[in-house]
Formats: structure tokens, C-alpha cells, sequence
């Protein structure tokens, strides 16, 4: 029992998998890729998530017939498809360590459950489980759904891209089940799976603890701060409202390379562009940062592979904005970038 204790605080050490964030390599793999990666996105995040794997572990513990692992199984996936698919797709979302916290009692509950609990504490029957694997799976989906909208998902083709990464996350979900009905099935053939339940049981209420302080750990540190400017940012904004500019840049894209260009501008400000290639067109994300946000979050405002393009923005939040352009042609492709309105220039990013 140290042992998971003490893994699942190392887990808990890095701010990537404290908030289970979708790491840069995978945004950008979704910028340059399609829905297979958003397949295979999906489904590495569901391997990975040790949450979703604790409170599936606890629902299959005592489940031997096959009917039954069906029946929750199939209840639990029927919830978190709905709120990973309509969140997603309506842009309903939450504070992800809030959520997370959220899951984490999920996993205490089912230990709890699984320790027959509600007779020893409350003299009752547990509620019914199959109600609330359903609702958990709400929960869980809704988890999912937070992770899903940090990627640059943009309008077009949104419904494929959240149906490919709900089916990767059906994938990494079945893969998981396997090994763990493969775990159990030989584990229940011995005299130790008796005389091990109840510590199994116990070590995942207490893992569901850990979790649970790890997440409003992360919300006290890093969760109110990504919701606010920094003051730097602040004193910034405060300086851009009464500056004005128009500025033409000639920015090169290395042959098969690829480069960001960015601007600050404040939430609500005007920003007008228009930009042409020398001739050959260029792979290009046109996105936002919020400033003081330390999740990675980006929103993609257009994604396509143009020549050219034009037109204006008034960002939803004010921090870094700018296009990400990748030249796949064996020849340099220059930018000719023509701005104007209420902004910094922030310029080349590494």
C-alpha cells in the first residue's frame, strides 16, 4: 500500500499529469495530423488516466459473470460518451482539477462500496450501482471532455474530431479491461484473492485520497492562477489600450520547416490581417494563448492550407495570438504579413 501511496504522489509531482494535460508533442501532432490521432489520442489518454483505471478496477473487482461486466461496463460507457460528446461539441466546460477532484471521490466511493461500507457504517443496502456507475460515467466524460477542448479543435469537422477521439478513448478502454479481467480471473483462482480483497479495496480508497488532495493540491497552486493575468500581463493590457498600429512583416519559412508568429492583443480588441506567399501554399493554425495560463490551453480560430488569407479577429481573452505556418515544399516560402489595429508585437516563437 506505501508503494501506490508513494507512486501515485510522483504521479502527482509533475504539472502534466497532476492535471492529466494534453502534453505540447499531442497539440501539435493534432495541428499537422487527422483523426487518426485523435484516435490515437484518445485512446493513450485513457490508458494513461490512472483515475478512470482506478474506478473501473474497483466496478470490475467482485464481477465474475460476463452479463454483469456488460451491464456496468456498458452503463459507464453509455455516460461518459454523452458528456465527452455534447460538452465537447457545445463548449461546456469546468475547471479541470475541480473535475478531476470530482473523479477521484468516484474512485473513493467504489472502494468504499466494494468494502461493504454502507452495512457496516450506515446499517443500508448500497444505492444502486448501476445508477451511479451511469452518473460516474457522466462525470468521467466530462473529465475527458475538459482534456479534449484544450487541443486546437476548431469549426470545421469538430463532430469527427471529438467522434475519433471518443472512439479512441473506447479503444484504450477495452485494452485496459482486458488486462485487467486477464489480472483478476487468475488472481480469483487463488486462496490470496480473499485474504487480499479488503486491502485491495482499502488501497483504493486511499489512492482515491491521494488523488483527491493531489487535484485541489493543483487547484490552490495552479487552477485559480490560469484563471487570472498575470500582473506582468496586466500592467501590459493597461499599456495597449491607447496603441494603435499597422505594420507590414516579411517573415520566411525555412524549406520543410515551420515557424510561429505572434502578437499580444487584449480580449475584445480589433485585429485585422491579411498575409500571401511568394507562391506555394502553407500549412497554417491561426490561435491564441490566454495570458497567465499554464496548461498549454489554445484556441484555434482557423486551420487550413492556403496561400493566402485575410480577415479580423476580436480574441475572446486577451494573451498571445498569432499563426503557426509549415512550409512542406523543398524551397523557402516567404510571408508577406500585413496588421493593423490594437496590439504588441511579440514576434518569432521558439
Amino acid at each position: 500500500m506505501k508503494r501506490i501511496i508513494f507512486i501515485l504522489l510522483v504521479l502527482g509531482g509533475t504539472q502534466n499529469l497532476l492535471a492529466h494535460g494534453i502534453s505540447e508533442a499531442d497539440k501539435q501532432n493534432m495541428i499537422d495530423g487527422g483523426y487518426l490521432e485523435y484516435i490515437w489520442l484518445g485512446a493513450s489518454h485513457m490508458i494513461t488516466g490512472y483515475d478512470h483505471l482506478l474506478f473501473l478496477f474497483g466496478v470490475i473487482f467482485f464481477l465474475s459473470k460476463f452479463k454483469d461486466i456488460v451491464k456496468f461496463i456498458t452503463a459507464f460507457t453509455l455516460g461518459h460518451c454523452i458528456t465527452l460528446i455534447v460538452a465537447t461539441f457545445m463548449g461546456i466546460t469546468a475547471n479541470y482539477f475541480i473535475v478531476d477532484a470530482i473523479i477521484a471521490l468516484t474512485v473513493i466511493y467504489k472502494g468504499f462500496d466494494n468494502l461493504e461500507g454502507f452495512k457496516k457504517f450506515f446499517n443500508r443496502e448500497s444505492p444502486n450501482l448501476l445508477v451511479l456507475v451511469f452518473i460516474f460515467g457522466l462525470i468521467h466524460g466530462f473529465g475527458l471532455s475538459t482534456r479534449l477542448q484544450q487541443l486546437p479543435l476548431g469549426e470545421e469537422g469538430l463532430l469527427l474530431k471529438i467522434l475519433s477521439f471518443n472512439l479512441g478513448v473506447e479503444a484504450g478502454q477495452i485494452a485496459a479491461l482486458t488486462l485487467m479481467l486477464v489480472f483478476l480471473n487468475i488472481w480469483r483462482k487463488r486462496d490470496s484473492f480473499k485474504k487480499f480483497s479488503t486491502t485491495s479495496n482499502f488501497a483504493l480508497v486511499i489512492a482515491g485520497v491521494v488523488l483527491f488532495g493531489i487535484q485541489i493540491y493543483g487547484y490552490m497552486t495552479e487552477g485559480k492562477q490560469a484563471n487570472h493575468t498575470s500582473p506582468s500581463s496586466q500592467l501590459l493590457t493597461g499599456a495597449l489600450k491607447s496603441t494603435a498600429r499597422k505594420d507590414t512583416i516579411d517573415i520566411t519559412i525555412p524549406a520543410n520547416g515551420a515557424l510561429e508568429y505572434k502578437f499580444y492583443i487584449v480580449k475584445d480588441a480589433e485585429f485585422n490581417y491579411s498575409w500571401k506567399t511568394n507562391g506555394s501554399p502553407l500549412f497554417f493554425d491561426f490561435h491564441g494563448e490566454p495570458a497567465g495560463d499554464k496548461t498549454g490551453y489554445f484556441k484555434s480560430f482557423e486551420k487550413s492550407v492556403k496561400a493566402e488569407a485575410e480577415g479580423s479577429l476580436k480574441p475572446p481573452f486577451s494573451g498571445s495570438h498569432g499563426w503557426y505556418w509549415k512550409n512542406k515544399t523543398a524551397k523557402p516560402v516567404v510571408v508577406t504579413l500585413k496588421t493593423d489595429g490594437v496590439y504588441k508585437i511579440l514576434g518569432l516563437m521558439k
